[in-house]
């Protein structure tokens, strides 16, 4: 079968390689639909130790499609039925499992493979992350569903309520998810980026005020241009930072109300610091909150979501396209000509 292999940073191929077969526990799925993504292209460009502790390795992890062969022991899944799963599963047994933060487990179970016409989903994420989804929902619609699921944490962890105001500092794919979770929550929200492209799309989606910081540079000038929309002009209810920068981050910080809540989702480059203000962050009672990954209930939140049509997962898709197109797809990404593709073997 066709399936790309990471050999490097920036090394990336098409190649045959034997399909696998699934053991205990497992179930292989023949891929329809597979979805590119941030973490995507910086494991291109950069590599990723987690993701890829050995090389060559199998590469992308949000994906759907059809089992074709499940192994000894399994019984919720059978061979015809239509699937998604996560790209990770917690193993319910470390410090971080047992006290309900399953985000932070210190034993992931991960996935790789997704970019290749079939994969064999591990035991763990079997059991606890893997959905039957109904026909009525597209393959395509359905492949992003890891980072909606980091979204959904990121919503939980939020507080957003009926009737707040919330500024997502990024209009990309994360941006446009939160985006579309918060006016669900009833929340108006208001979207600020430097991309024409996304703010319009972050306009069409229903973003009260979209906001263009094009030639703005330090964080304070980007979180005053942004104030004005928010009530009496004291800041934001709930402000969400989805970019991955330490600046935007700071940015996120002073666009808040006293007493307001910053989501820093975006991961930054390592060892990257910001700075808050002391005297701020004491007298007008922030809180900050950081948000990494999923875990399994914001999973299933997620796959309903998807199911019902409460999010469409096909609205952040740039275009469909070959498997053949991934690298480009990932080129394109970079050079901001495309948020999201989708990759059919």
């Amino acid at each position: 079968m066709r399936a790309y292999m990471f050999h490097g940073p920036g090394d990336l191929r098409l190649e045959e390689i034997e399909p696998e077969r699934p053991g205990p526990g497992e179930i292989a799925v023949e891929i329809k639909a597979a979805a590119t993504c941030g973490t995507d292209l910086k494991s291109y460009r950069r590599g990723h130790p987690t993701l890829f502790p050995t090389l060559p390795a199998r590469f992308g992890h949000e994906f759907a499609g059809v089992v074709t062969e499940v192994g000894d022991g399994v019984s919720d899944f059978e061979v015809g039925q239509r699937v998604v799963a996560a790209n990770t599963a917690p193993c319910g047994s470390c410090w971080a499992c047992t006290i309900g933060r399953e985000s932070l487990c210190e034993n992931l179970q991960y996935l790789n493979g997704a970019f290749a016409e079939q994969i064999v989903v591990p035991r763990a994420i079997v059991e606890r992350n893997t959905y039957v989804i109904p026909d009525s929902l597209a393959f395509e619609a359905a492949a992003p569903l890891e980072p909606l699921s980091t979204v959904v944490h990121g919503m939980h962890e939020s507080g957003i309520a009926l009737g707040d105001t919330v500024v997502i500092n990024g209009a990309g794919p994360i941006g446009q998810m939160f985006l579309t979770l918060a006016q669900l929550r009833g929340a108006t929200v208001v979207v600020a980026d430097r991309s024409a492209g996304r703010l319009e799309q972050a306009r069409a989606a229903g973003a009260a005020h979209v906001v263009d910081l094009t030639g703005l540079e330090t964080p304070e000038e980007c979180a005053a241009a942004v104030r004005p929309f928010t009530p009496g002009g004291r800041g934001a209810d709930v402000a969400i930072e989805a970019v991955g920068l330490p600046n935007v981050w700071e940015q996120t910080v002073l666009g808040l109300r006293p007493g307001g809540t910053a989501v820093l989702f975006g991961g930054t480059p390592k060892n990257a610091p910001f700075s808050v203000n002391s005297s701020d962050m004491h007298y007008k009672e922030y809180t900050l909150k950081g948000v990494y990954h999923h875990q399994p209930r914001f999973v299933q939140i997620a796959v309903d979501l998807l199911a019902t049509g409460r999010f469409d997962g096909m609205s952040l898709c740039t275009e469909v396209r070959p498997l053949e197109a991934l690298v480009d797809s990932l080129e394109d990404m970079a050079a901001g000509r495309g948020s999201k593709y989708i990759l059919q073997p």
